[in-house]
């Protein structure tokens, strides 16, 4: 007979079942002291790949780059003649220059777009560059000199004067000398998101075409294979099948309704967390979910607050890289109906109990 004496008992040691989630240190890749620093976004065909499969990525970034542009641009009449007469890539307009070069830098981190000047220096040009054959070169001391267009043939490599490529970046960190991509920061969402919609869509089609165990009244693997011709036709028809009676037994492993986790609500709240995580609310893209007029404004305003910021990056560096003073018009501002809304409501009327509440006890 066993002993079963309790005070034999053992304690299991699970300090290295559970790992603490942590992340990862990252230095910035900026000037070493070496010569010269060099860097080249090697991951943009992957990033562009995301953005061209990606709905919801493709509707925020799409989103950013429509609402920077918003109305277009306003400036003094010598300037709109200068850039109205640019072309890109020969059916662009300034506007959509500017729009494309925004959707490039949220995409990958930067854009850049060859600055072309005719014999008299006169711009003439802006020509969007592929962000992944553009090299940036800087010196020892972190400063831009150059930029280098690798080709795959390297028979073609094109080297740029500082003063020849407009380049912009997206959220530049410390002395890093590119910006940081969008998709970055948002690609893990985007994995749970389309895996929790996998695994929904092969859910669904458990329920309404549910897995059949047959067993045949036979071990000959050609009527088997016979068989399971019949029955997969009949099955992917929609057609009846008929069978011998007591030829074949079959079982239908159906998904209970409640048997499973179900999906929706993860899918909906990776939904807002991706879209809380671009800074585009869901209601600028056509987003229905189930906000007040009141919660709608707000968080129209606070768009409006980072959109406007990045229109006065992009003239900021229109001004400072092409010499060029522009403004750009926001699309449809509601701040003056907030204001107008906090005017209608009047002051808030507070009772004397309420301001002495709780004094003296």
């Amino acid at each position: 007979m066993p002993e079963t004496d309790i005070g034999n008992t053992v304690a299991s040691d699970l300090t290295n079942t559970v790992t603490d989630y942590s992340v990862a240190a990252v230095e910035t890749d900026g000037a070493t002291g070496t010569n010269e620093v060099e860097w080249i976004n090697t991951e943009w065909s992957n990033q562009l790949g995301y953005y061209k499969s990606i709905p919801e990525l493709q509707s925020a970034i799409d989103a950013k780059a429509t609402w920077t542009v918003g109305k277009g641009f306003k400036t003094d009449p010598k300037t709109e003649l200068l850039l109205l007469v640019l072309k890109g890539f020969g059916k662009d307009t300034f506007n959509t220059i500017l729009e494309n070069a925004i959707r490039t830098y949220h995409i990958g981190g930067d854009s850049f777009l060859e600055i072309i000047r005719d014999t008299k220096g006169v711009l003439v040009n802006l020509k969007p560059l592929d962000p992944g054959t553009i090299k940036i070169v800087a010196n020892k001391k972190g400063l831009i000199t150059r930029y280098e267009q690798v080709t795959k043939t390297k028979e073609d490599n094109k080297t740029f004067l500082k003063e020849d490529i407009l380049h912009f970046s997206r959220n530049r960190v410390a002395d890093e000398i590119h910006g940081e991509s969008l998709i970055n920061a948002v690609e893990n969402i985007i994995l749970m998101r389309n895996e929790a919609m996998s695994d929904m869509k092969q859910l669904m089609h458990r329920h309404v075409r549910p897995i059949v165990v047959f067993e045949l009244d036979t071990d000959d693997t050609t009527e088997i294979a016979s068989f399971k011709a019949t029955a997969d036709a009949a099955t992917e028809n929609g057609e009846n099948i008929y069978i011998p009676k007591g030829a074949v037994e079959y079982n239908i492993q159906a998904v209970a309704p409640n048997a499973t986790l179900n999906p929706l609500p993860w899918i909906q709240q990776l939904n807002q967390y991706f879209f809380q995580a671009c800074g585009v609310p869901q209601i600028v893209v056509g987003g229905s979910q189930e906000i007040t007029e009141a919660s709608a404004k707000i968080l129209y305003l606070a768009f409006q607050q980072t959109i406007e910021e990045e229109q006065l990056y992009i003239e900021e560096q229109i001004l400072s890289q092409l010499n060029l003073e522009i403004e750009l018009e926001f699309p449809a501002s509601l701040e003056n109906e907030l204001l107008s809304d906090k005017a209608k409501d009047g002051p808030v009327n507070v009772q004397p109990n309420e301001t002495t509440a709780g004094v003296g006890v």
